[in-house]
């Protein structure tokens, strides 16, 4: 055991850890002027061809685009939401300032109107008569979101499921998690985490996301090459539609093959499509045994096995840091079985987005590559950039091949986002990569979605959005391209 000796005794000397790289804070070269200019030719001449892409403001596709001509809030709807609503009709400008505005504090709407309905019913007359009066609505869930994607991008009304927040059925034979949407994940763990359960899906928002909101967008989390993504662990979903229709399809079966998957249609939507409700979720019995290594090498890594046998799973995590240290894979690293420690390593990860916000303004991608291309998008950009940029950061998901870009600079820079859009997408579609893995697209990336889905795909998207959402209430803005080809 002397090899995990080796690396066990190693203390942590610091609760912050910026990348994934140990050259992050040292500035990076430029290319060669000759180097340079071909690739400035090259990001011109991909821009003429996809501002016709990109239709509608091709300068800035993730600026907001004009209102649409939905119909204003008026007293007598107010009317209606606080009869519907009592209590929970909120229109104090100071409790509304903060769903007004999204995590990053990068899109800031002007809703003047926040709704708390606690059951679909609630939610279904609310939509019935939003849909009547063409009042366009923002569903909400903890507002975590990195793409603009749960805020009001005018004066949408904005929808709160932060009271839809019970547990309806839990089958501790199946493992089936039955519940209200506006849950929150941690909560759901813990609830869990009592029954000897866990939830298939974990991520660093945990602790104020809801998981009505991790099904519209499909987050990804830290434990998806574990356990797949939310299409695969979700069973079913209770969902109210643009017009007040109830579709309950919160079906509780491993298996069922009867027509179409109508589910799949709201898992990552953005509640463009309809609001989810409630959701039905598969989650995997607790492990016995869990443990974190942290790795020093080129990279810094956090890997985390979970098995029934600690004995075993100790003999196998010691077999392989002995293989990956004796080849020089691995120069450095310690590894925890103890659950505080593993979530003190676990933080170092989970609190990048929050150390980066030190630096001034953040650019953030969300981009998902062929894991062998994951960090030369990282150098490539850095050499791109040059001096433009205070730092380019990387880190992400290695063994699925996401990769979180993170762009610094201290205070909004409308030439360097020029630099890094649409050069981010073109690079990655490049490589056959998604410029969205785990985050959706929101109103940030709406336009760039041709970057990642042919024509005819987005325009199915379209009919799609036409038929469920035909006066277009629904988290208008958001998803979909401005111009659909």
């Amino acid at each position: 055991m002397g090899m995990l000796q080796k690396c066990t005794r190693l203390s942590l000397r610091s609760t912050y850890m910026w990348s994934v790289c140990p050259q992050y804070s040292t500035a990076v070269a430029a290319r060669e002027t000759q180097d340079r200019a071909l690739i400035v030719q090259w990001t011109q001449h991909r821009g003429v061809h996809n501002s016709r892409r990109l239709g509608a403001n091709p300068v800035n596709p993730s600026a907001a685009p004009p209102r649409l001509p939905f119909s204003r809030v008026t007293q007598e709807d107010l009317s209606f939401f606080r009869a519907l609503l009592p209590g929970r009709t909120i229109t104090d400008p100071d409790l509304l300032k903060s769903s007004n505005v999204d995590w990053l504090k990068t899109v800031q709407g002007s809703s003047d109107v926040l709704l708390r309905p606690k059951t679909a019913e609630e939610v279904s007359e609310v939509l019935r008569y939003c849909n009547e009066r063409n009042l366009a609505v923002c569903p909400q869930g903890g507002n975590t979101g990195l793409v603009g994607g749960s805020v009001p991008v005018f004066d949408e009304i904005i929808l709160s499921t932060s009271l839809m927040n019970q547990v309806i059925a839990f089958d501790n034979i199946s493992g089936i998690l039955t519940c209200q949407a506006g849950c929150v994940l941690e909560n759901l763990s813990h609830y869990l985490e009592e029954r000897d359960f866990i939830m298939p899906l974990d991520l660093g928002a945990k602790g104020s996301c809801h998981i009505g909101g991790n099904v519209s967008t499909n987050a990804g989390g830290l434990r998806l090459l574990r356990y797949g993504s939310l299409r695969g662990t979700v069973l079913g979903l209770e969902v109210v539609l643009a017009d007040g229709r109830v579709l309950n399809c919160l079906a509780t079966l491993r298996k069922d093959n009867t027509g179409y998957d109508l589910k799949q249609l709201f898992i990552g939507s953005e509640g463009t499509l309809g609001v989810i409700t409630a959701v039905s979720i598969l989650c995997p019995r607790k492990p016995k045994a869990v443990n974190v290594a942290f790795l020093e090498c080129p990279f810094y890594i956090i890997i985390e096995t979970a098995g029934s046998n600690a004995t075993h799973d100790e003999e196998k995590l010691h077999h392989f840091l002995e293989e990956v240290m004796t080849s020089s894979l691995v120069t450095d690293g310690t590894v925890a079985t103890e659950a505080t420690k593993i979530k003190a390593l676990w933080s170092l990860r989970e609190r990048v987005t929050e150390a980066l916000t030190h630096e001034g303004y953040t650019y953030k991608y969300d981009i998902s590559l062929p894991v062998g291309k994951i960090y030369d998008l990282v150098q490539d950009m850095r050499r791109h950039l040059g001096d433009m940029a205070k730092n380019v950061v990387g880190y992400g998901h290695v063994g699925d091949g996401n990769l979180h870009l993170n762009i610094t600079s201290s205070s909004k820079d409308p030439a360097l986002l020029a630099a890094i859009e649409p050069y981010v997408y073109e690079w990655t579609s490049q490589w056959k990569g998604s410029i969205s893995a785990e985050h959706g697209l929101g109103l940030k990336k709406r336009n760039y979605i041709y970057y990642s889905k042919p024509s005819e795909a987005v325009a199915l998207m379209g009919s799609i959005k036409a038929m469920l959402d035909p006066k277009g209430i629904l988290n208008p803005y958001k998803t979909l391209p401005d111009n659909i080809n």
